[in-house]
This record gives C-alpha cells, sequence and structure tokens, in this order.
C-alpha cells in the first residue's frame, strides 16, 4: 500500500519489521546505516521513513536533521532503545512525526504507520482509474481498457496487476505478491506469479517479450514503470 524505507542496523529486528510490513501489504526497503538511509531516502522518495538513532556512522538525529534541512518532509518514525524524555523532544523537534521505544508491540507500530500515512495523504489506495502506456485500470469496475478497448483479466490478474499498481514503482517480491493476491495458502508457489505475469504481459504489452511497464528485477521480483516510475533500477525479461 505504501512504500517504506527501514534503517535500522540490527539485521534480525530489520528483517522482523519487513515480513510484518510485507504482510501489511506495504513495499519494504532496508538501509544498515545512516549514510545509505539519507541516500536511499534522497533517490527513492518513500512515503515513510522508520529511523534508528543508535546507527553506525551518522546517527539518527543526523539523517533526520539532513532530510529537514534539505527541504523533504517524507513522515519519518523513530524506533529505538532510547526512551529519554529529552531524547524523545530532540527527535520531534528535528521534525519526527512519530517517537516509538523497543521493545514494542508489532499491532501497535503497524497501528501508528498507518496513521503517518493516513495523515500524510500517502495511503498508497489507488485512484479511481490508474494508467501506464495505452493501458487504462479502472479500479470501480475492476475492468481494464487497451487502447480504448476492454481486455478480460482473471479476477487473480486483476488483483495482481492492482498490487504492482499500489507499489507506485517500487519492487514487489514473489512472496509479497503470493500473500496479498493469493493469501497464505501453502498450495501457492512462486511459479503461480510469473505464470500470471506472462498473462498479464501478453494481455497487455506490446511485445511481451520485451516488456517495457510490467518489469522483472533480477532476483527480487516485479515492478511496474509507468511515466511517473523510476527508471534507474537495473531490469531483465529473460527471469522467467
Amino acid at each position: 500500500m505504501a512504500r517504506i524505507l527501514i534503517v535500522e542496523d540490527n539485521a534480525r529486528l530489520a528483517y522482523g519489521l519487513r515480513n510484518n510490513l510485507e504482510i501489511d501489504g506495504h513495499a519494504v526497503e532496508v538501509a544498515e546505516d545512516g549514510a545509505q538511509g539519507l541516500e536511499a531516502v534522497v533517490s527513492g522518495e518513500p512515503d515513510l521513513v522508520i529511523l534508528d538513532l543508535m546507527l553506525p556512522g551518522m546517527n539518527g538525529y543526523q539523517v533526520l536533521k539532513s532530510l529537514r534541512d534539505k527541504g523533504i518532509e517524507v513522515p519519518v518514525l523513530i524506533l529505538t532503545a532510547r526512551g529519554e524524555e529529552a531524547d524523545k523532544v530532540m527527535g520531534f523537534r528535528l521534525g519526527a512525526d512519530d517517537y516509538v521505544t523497543k521493545p514494542f508491540g508489532v499491532l501497535e507500530l503497524l497501528a501508528r504507520v498507518s496513521a503517518i500515512l493516513r495523515r500524510a495523504g500517502q495511503d498508497g489506495q489507488p485512484k479511481a482509474v490508474e494508467t501506464f502506456g495505452d493501458v487504462e485500470i479502472r479500479l470501480e469496475h475492476r475492468s481494464v481498457l487497451r487502447d480504448g478497448r476492454e481486455v478480460r483479466l482473471t479476477p487473480k490478474e486483476f488483483d495482481l496487476l492492482v498490487a504492482l499498481v499500489r507499489r507506485r514503482g517500487a519492487v514487489a517480491t514473489r512472496v509479497a505478491l503470493m500473500k496479498e493476491v493469493w493469501g497464505h495458502r501453502a498450495a501457492i508457489l512462486s511459479r503461480t506469479v510469473d505464470t500470471h505475469i506472462a498473462e498479464l504481459r501478453r494481455k497487455l504489452e506490446q511485445d511481451p517479450g520485451a516488456p517495457r511497464h510490467i518489469l522483472t528485477v533480477h532476483r527480487s521480483g516485479y515492478r511496474l514503470r509507468s511515466s511517473r516510475s523510476p527508471t534507474d533500477i537495473s531490469l531483465t525479461s529473460t527471469d522467467i
């Protein structure tokens, strides 16, 4: 539903956060230190940053100050073990939108993430009509037009297309797509996602063998490139 960047040097914690946020429908990236996180915000324009304070090199306060000094107003949720009042005051003065101390409850964190995204108007909900290339997606009617003519998609093909649209050009892993479109059914395999992607390309791309919009990100998953999507990701269409 939204693109979220986690800046956290604890790999185990970052993995848990990413897993829960992806299950909740978000596209998630992880940066392992402050400098990497700052670069990821500037280049990737996420909808929300979850920021640890105690990072190697550039700490979380420095990352936040640098973002605000650059005029970048991305919402920031500080997630840290530092729970003193002075730490919280400093975080809010530098421009944090919320402050959560470790240990924390996952459900509470997800609720805070949703609240921040809702306030920022970045909850990732698609518009009534989405377009890319000569394709028009009408969400309310669950219909798709290509060059003005209706294209018949199966329910799962349509849901898969919408899952890609929601990510606004961000990468969707096969696992995330499986969970979002097919739920937690064990019978669903990653090849099922690949097969449905191939069908979407056949129906919506001018040249399915060399797709321009429904793209494969090597060893990661898929992304939908529209006129608004970034193009600086190394891509290949030969992965399936």
